[in-house]
Formats: structure tokens, sequence, C-alpha cells
């Protein structure tokens, strides 16, 4: 039997090549890691369904997995429609990602508008191979008033908080009218068989079908519909820094100092 759920959310995984967008994908649906590098191409989809203990409710991820290498940029793109939350991250190891940042938010709100995002730093376990400072990193953050999580996934520290998170501020935005509510049709970009593909569909064959009459006119053969006009989009609030403290999920340091330890010069101010 099919479970329902009162909340799903499409998200979009943004960032450059390598910085390891699949593997944190693969590690919060499946709780599974791997060193092995295989550059996505397209796009790559997993869903998940987790209880989000600021809601109060159990949610479901539709997670989609976009190749960051700029000859996809013109497929990937097309799967950002529909999406209510995105993480855009970097490597602690790769300058070029930091820098790419700022560009993959401007992607994003021209496709979504100010959908909820946060920025993810991922890599930390490798701090001392960092080619970008704990203050710039801070500093983009703030400029770009995105929420950061420092993550690591091979370690799995912070992976659920920032699904966690975006759901949160997914809400917050429905709640507060700077979001609506998806139409089932934008959903139906899942691959058929899934169940995200599965549910949009049955919605979208459910919904009424709406027709506009003339009043003088009676029974006509043809109706022409005008094109929609488009909404305004509602301006983006400001936010301050926010701090983010690092969760692991397990401890095994056997004496050793943890990575938590090693990333105290490294927490959010």
């Amino acid at each position: 039997m099919e479970e329902d759920f009162d909340r799903e959310i499409k998200v979009v995984v943004l960032g450059n090549g390598g910085v390891g967008k699949t593997s944190m994908i693969r590690r919060f649906c499946k709780g599974i890691f791997t060193d092995e590098y295989k550059k996505t191409i397209g796009v790559d989809f997993l869903e998940k369904a987790q209880f989000v203990d600021a809601l109060q409710e159990e949610v479901r991820f539709m997670l989609w997995d976009t190749a960051g290498q700029e000859e996809f940029d013109a497929i990937t793109r097309t799967y950002y429609r529909g999406a209510g939350a995105a993480v855009i991250a970097f490597s602690t190891t790769d300058l070029d990602s930091f820098k790419a940042v700022p560009g993959w938010k401007e992607k994003i709100i021209a496709e979504c508008g100010d959908i909820a995002m946060c920025l993810v730093q991922n890599k930390v376990d490798l701090i001392d191979q960092a080619v970008v400072s704990a203050d710039d990193v801070e500093a983009m953050a703030r400029q770009l008033q995105l929420k950061l999580y420092r993550t690591c996934v091979k370690e799995n520290i912070n992976v659920s908080e920032v699904f966690g998170y975006l759901a949160e501020l997914h809400n917050k935005k429905l709640q507060t009218g700077q979001l609506s509510q998806q139409p089932a049709t934008a959903a139906i970009t899942a691959p058929p068989g899934s169940d995200a593909y599965k549910t949009a569909a049955a919605e979208a064959k459910a919904a009424p079908q709406q027709h506009q009459h003339h009043p003088a006119q009676h029974a006509p053969k043809e109706v022409r519909e005008e094109p929609e006009e488009e909404q305004p989009r509602p301006e983006r609030p400001r936010e301050g820094p926010m701090t983010v403290d690092l969760k692991p999920s397990k401890v095994r340091t056997k004496g050793k100092k943890s990575l938590k330890d090693k990333l105290t010069a490294c927490s959010v101010a």
C-alpha cells in the first residue's frame, strides 16, 4: 500500500563538479558513502521520506542531483522548475567551486524565484588542505543571505541537518506567502516509475478542469484561453548570519581528537 505524504519537497542540489553533490544525496537517502568519483551526466534522482522534528511530520524529499559541468547547463536547468528548495554546495579544497557560488544562486532564482536555499561547504574533514578561509566563507554566506552548513559526507556530519533546515525554511516561506504550493504538473519532472512521478500524475489527472465562458454566449463550441498573467515575485527578506552547530551522527574517537574539535575554528559566527 502506497503511503500518503502531507508534504513533499523537490530539492535541487547545485554546485561545480566534484564538490560531493552525488555523495551527499546518496548519504542522505541510502546511508552509504564511497570515495569513488563518477561524473554525473545530466541529472540523477533519488527520494527519501524523513520525519522532520521542526515540523513534527514526515516529509518526502525528491532530490535532484545536477551535473556541475557547464556543458550540461542547458539540460540541467530544465529540471530546476517546480523546485521548492535548493542546496548550493562547494568544496573546501576547490577555490573555483567557491567562486562559482553566486552564479549558482542566480541560476536557481532565475528559474524558481526565492525558494528555500542554504550554502554547504563540503569536505571539511580536509580543512588542513583548505584553499579558502573561514572568514571568506562566512562573508559569502552573509552576502548571499544564506545559512551556512559545513558538512563532511564521509563522516556523515550535518548532512541530515541540511535537509531538515530546508524543509523548515520551505514551510516558513509557505506560511508567510513567499511561496505558493507548486502545481501538480510541475512535479511530473520525476523519472517515470518513481513514487514522485506516480503521485504527481495521479494528482494532475484528478485536478478539476476549469473553463471560462462569456456570459453572452451559450454553449460555445470553442473557448479561447488567455495566457495567465505572471505574478511578480515577492522581495527576498533580509536575513542575518546564523550559527550552525556540528552534530556528527557517530562518535568514533578512540582517544584521538575528533573532527568536530578540529573544526572549532570554522564554526559560523
